[in-house]
């Protein structure tokens, strides 16, 4: 693969993960209206969600193997947060170690995480997945992600992305 075509899918993968951490412009102004003040305030470490534990995970990278088909189906992991969603916290991103990453979401958004937790070792329980995302909805999330034009008229392809639907996730340092 020339380093261009991996820089374009690198930066689509990254894209992918964003799009899909945001609902639609409605519901993500619901987020921002509030959770901005709640998600200034968070600990950079610790327990955010439902209430899980570390025992019993396999690193993230493992994702792959782990997912036969496009059912989703129940997964501890961790691994180091690659980058985190600075408007409310609302996903994190982990490099799967082959190209691509995973996009984590804070189920139905009624938790988030520190928004200064990139580099810092989590671990997550929820449901994966990986899920067809539309052109359309890729360039919407574009948008909602304040990318440039040029930027949003070069989405051409659907792209696949690996998504984790967190029910709870722990941070440390």
């Amino acid at each position: 693969m020339t380093k261009k075509k991996l820089v374009f899918s690198a930066l689509l993968s990254l894209l992918v993960g964003v799009m899909l951490s945001c609902g639609s412009p409605a519901s993500q102004e619901k987020v921002a209206d509030t959770t901005e003040e709640t998600s200034e305030v968070l600990p950079s470490t610790g327990s955010f969600g439902d209430p899980i534990v570390k025992e019993g995970t396999v690193p993230v990278t493992e994702i792959a193997s782990l997912i036969n088909s496009d059912e989703s189906i129940p997964v501890k992991v961790s691994g180091t947060i690659l980058e985190v969603c600075q408007h409310t916290g609302c996903w994190l991103t982990f490099d799967l170690g082959n190209g691509e990453n995973i996009m984590v979401n804070m189920k139905d958004h009624v938790f988030y995480v520190p928004k200064d937790a990139a580099g810092k070792t989590a671990f997550v329980e929820g449901t994966a997945t990986r899920e067809l995302i539309a052109v359309d909805m890729l360039k919407h999330y574009a948008e909602d992600a304040g990318r440039s034009q040029e930027y949003i008229d070069s989405i051409t392809q659907d792209a696949w992305q690996y998504t984790i639907e967190a029910k709870g996730v722990i941070i440390e340092e």
